[in-house]
């Protein structure tokens, strides 16, 4: 099958084809061709443009790639030249074979540029348009048998694409443009094989255009677990109620069986739905990790519950080229540590700069990623090595760990950390009796609608939740009568908090009033603020 003819003739044109026809010797004729396609790389969430170069030219039979190419593109060859035989097309095995992936120092990695290896051969051999290559971006893994396969992160691609400002459709593997197609600004294709493509860039009449990708129909979300199954813990209850209001992280601490991880796990019941801006960043994240984002899980809000043997680079991320790690593919959602001091302490404490910021920026010698990482924290702890400090004595329990043990394992987690936690509360025990005669709590719909309501009036207040207000921002959506400030300012010296310390109280007690429905902080709010902000029990 040939798609074309190599024009005749020494032509340069606009199209990047050259043909140079020399005399050499006894009137050899020398001929090069160039064609040049668009295409994208992954540079942490950001899809800089490629400039795929392929070069025809006479010599030894050769075919080299270079461009700071990882393995994976590099084994592009094989699988080009497979596709292309396969599909019916003529490979030029009597050319010396050039691909250049430009910019050169743009680590390139993973089986996405395949396809427009191969349209560039096509066009530099004479078989496809140039011309209307040049006005699409393409991006897909070949079969040997010319199909197109999925690549990892499609929506990040297609994000690139949109914020690029260019009228230039993205052409991708079906599978992988359904994924992409839930950009707006983006013009997105999808194509299941190579002889697909190749039809649409056909000249005039004869092109059979691709279709336009079309995201599926979002899925009802699956039912989270009702707050009502709680009986009792009043105190976590309205704690976990505050943390969902203004965006709070929280820390739980409490003997085992007292309900601390059934509590974590209806958080999410409690949160609003995302909205596009926070979908897109959540599923082109997840795009990323090992797996790929799950269409089924489209404006629901991620929830990563790492084990507590997770390295530093887990949660925060890494690798080469650097990849997101829990703390990223949070994002928007929740991450809830559970046996909290039994992480590595180089984890925990990766985690201070993300919980101040909302971003994580990993660092190697030769490449910087950076990623979104605003999360909500859920941690959950036992007080002591043996979990039974300030257990009831009618529980039957005790604690026996010395003072050492129980300063030495709550030592575990560094005061900057604590520092940073919103929300401390202790999980008690509720004696069998008194669990067994309680009613069912309040369900997680009514809670929600309180929720939404408070964070309705943060967006329209200043636009953001109030965990993430800025310290600016303090004076202005946090100001305080004469009573209230005196009332925390002995607080603060009582306590000897830092300057963190009071302004995350001042946030609580903000969302305190939202959920109360009031437009000032009041004495009433800074006061149930202050009680969430207790230390860890001590003997």
């Amino acid at each position: 099958m040939n798609w074309g003819v190599a024009a005749r003739g020494p032509v340069r044109d606009r199209h990047n084809a050259v043909y140079i026809h020399s005399p050499q010797g006894e009137g050899r004729e020398r001929t090069m061709t160039l064609a040049v396609i668009g295409s994208r790389a992954l540079d942490g969430l950001q899809a800089p443009e490629v400039q795929v170069e392929v070069h025809l030219a006479n010599g030894l039979p050769s075919f080299t790639l270079v461009g700071l190419a990882d393995t994976e593109v590099k084994e592009a060859r094989e699988r080009v030249r497979a596709a292309l035989v396969n599909s019916g097309f003529a490979f030029p095995h009597n050319k010396r074979i050039t691909v250049n992936l430009a910019p050169a120092d743009l680590p390139k990695e993973s089986g996405r540029f395949d396809l427009p290896i191969a349209l560039g051969i096509l066009a530099a051999d004479g078989q496809l348009d140039a011309a209307k290559l040049a006005r699409c971006e393409f991006a897909g893994e070949l079969s040997l048998a010319g199909e197109l396969r999925p690549v990892r992160g499609a929506l990040a691609l297609a994000l690139g694409a949109g914020r690029s400002g260019r009228d230039r459709p993205l052409v991708l593997p079906a599978a992988s443009a359904r994924e992409a197609a839930r950009v707006t600004d983006a013009q997105v294709h999808g194509a299941a094989h190579l002889l697909d493509v190749v039809r649409a860039m056909q000249p005039g009449d004869a092109a059979e255009p691709l279709p336009r990708a079309v995201a599926p129909e979002a899925v009802a979300a699956a039912s989270a677990p009702d707050l009502a199954d709680v009986r009792g813990q009043a105190a976590p209850k309205r704690a976990l109620e505050i943390a969902a209001a203004g965006a709070h992280s929280l820390l739980m601490v409490g003997p085992p069986g007292t309900g601390k991880s059934m509590l974590a796990q209806r958080l999410p019941g409690l949160l609003p739905p995302m909205d596009e801006a926070e979908a897109l960043a959540s599923a082109a994240l997840q795009g990323l990790a090992p797996g790929g984002f799950d269409a089924q899980r489209w404006r629901q809000r991620p929830v990563r519950a790492p084990h507590h043997s997770a390295s530093a680079a887990a949660l925060v991320g890494g690798g080469v080229p650097p990849r997101p790690g829990e703390i990223s593919l949070a994002h928007g959602g929740v991450l809830f540590l559970d046996e909290l001091p039994e992480f590595p302490r180089r984890a925990l404490e990766a985690l201070r700069e993300p919980l101040e910021t909302g971003q994580i920026t990993i660092s190697r010698a030769a490449r910087q990623a950076s990623f979104p990482a605003a999360f909500q924290l859920i941690a959950a702890m036992n007080p002591c090595p043996c979990g039974w400090l300030g257990a009831p004595a009618a529980s039957g329990r005790s604690c026996r760990c010395s003072p050492e043990q129980i300063a030495r394992y709550q030592g575990r987690l560094s005061g900057p950390l604590l520092d940073r936690i919103d929300l401390q509360v202790e999980v008690t025990l509720v004696p069998a009796a008194d669990m067994l005669a309680q009613p069912a709590g309040e369900p997680s719909a009514a809670v929600a609608e309180r929720v939404a309501r408070a964070r309705e009036r943060q967006r329209t207040r200043q636009g953001a939740a109030n965990a993430a207000l800025a310290a600016a921002q303090l004076d202005e959506h946090c100001r305080l009568d004469a009573a209230s400030a005196r009332f925390l300012e002995q607080a603060a010296k009582r306590f000897g908090w830092s300057g963190r310390s009071l302004h995350r109280v001042l946030k609580v007690a903000r969302t305190i009033a939202d959920l109360g429905g009031a437009e000032a902080i009041a004495v009433v709010h800074l006061a149930e603020a202050l009680q969430f902000r207790r230390a860890l029990l001590s003997a």
